[in-house]
């Protein structure tokens, strides 16, 4: 079958706007590659989160079923996946696309976390962490719902970003130690009233610290009857003590 009109007019301008404007590694200036914003050497650097605990996905030198932060303090859901450790040059490009409003760099991280395997079960429903209406008219975007979007439609699991609410604006999480921020967001978050979810859903964020905001989301949709929660991020940070 041929291509129609609509079609030929958007290659025509896809292959213009890259004459134009060529793709253009984010980190050092150099050629991107393989369709993003980013060339081959510094796709490569990223740190992929290989070796790591299976339940809450911490960096570990060797991988494992359960971290001992997990056996001392078992996460409220079931299976973790963070495909990459927040570190360089990563943190770079999310610090950019979270607190500086560069869109090119959530559509990079988000083209190359769909370049991962999924370690575990695909959900029937994927839900996005909500900012609060403030916070979300402040930044313009909600950063992890961006993310979710492109991953989503890859994977072919629907993306919900109107389940979980946010009751009240929070302290920002990164100044906070892990007892503080797990005070910070109890009670934060709520179900939309009169859904019923399906059996297994997982719940989306972008970076992944102490999990505190993802085990308050998870409390919230086990206490929905979800029989099996699991939580991704894009990247996990190691452990402070590591």
């Amino acid at each position: 079958m041929g291509m129609n009109h609509k079609d030929v007019l958007r290659r025509a301008w896809f292959g213009l706007h890259r004459f134009v404007l060529p793709l253009r590694c984010l980190l050092c200036g150099a050629a991107g590659a393989n369709g993003i914003d980013l060339c081959g050497d510094c796709a490569a650097e990223l740190p992929r989160n290989r070796s790591c605990c299976a339940r809450c996905a911490l960096p570990l030198a060797t991988s494992a079923s359960l971290c001992g932060e997990c056996q001392r303090r078992e996460p409220p859901w079931d299976a973790a996946w963070a495909p990459f450790r927040y570190g360089w040059p990563l943190d770079r490009l999310e610090s950019r696309y979270k607190f500086s409003g560069d869109l090119a760099a959530g559509r990079v991280l988000s083209s190359m976390w769909q370049r991962e395997s999924c370690p575990v079960d695909l959900p029937d429903l994927l839900l996005s962490v909500p900012l609060h209406r403030s916070r979300l008219r402040q930044r313009g975007y909600n950063q992890a719902l961006e993310l979710a979007r492109p991953l989503a439609h890859a994977l072919h699991v629907p993306l919900r970003h109107d389940v979980l609410q946010r009751r009240r604006r929070t302290d920002a999480q990164t100044e906070l130690d892990a007892v503080s921020r797990r005070r910070n967001v109890r009670g934060v978050f709520a179900l939309r009233e009169g859904l019923v979810l399906p059996t297994h859903v997982a719940i989306l964020d972008d970076v992944m610290t102490t999990g505190a905001t993802l085990a308050e989301c998870a409390r919230v949709v086990r206490r929905a009857g979800v029989a099996r929660v699991d939580v991704w991020a894009l990247a996990r940070a190691p452990s402070p003590r590591g």
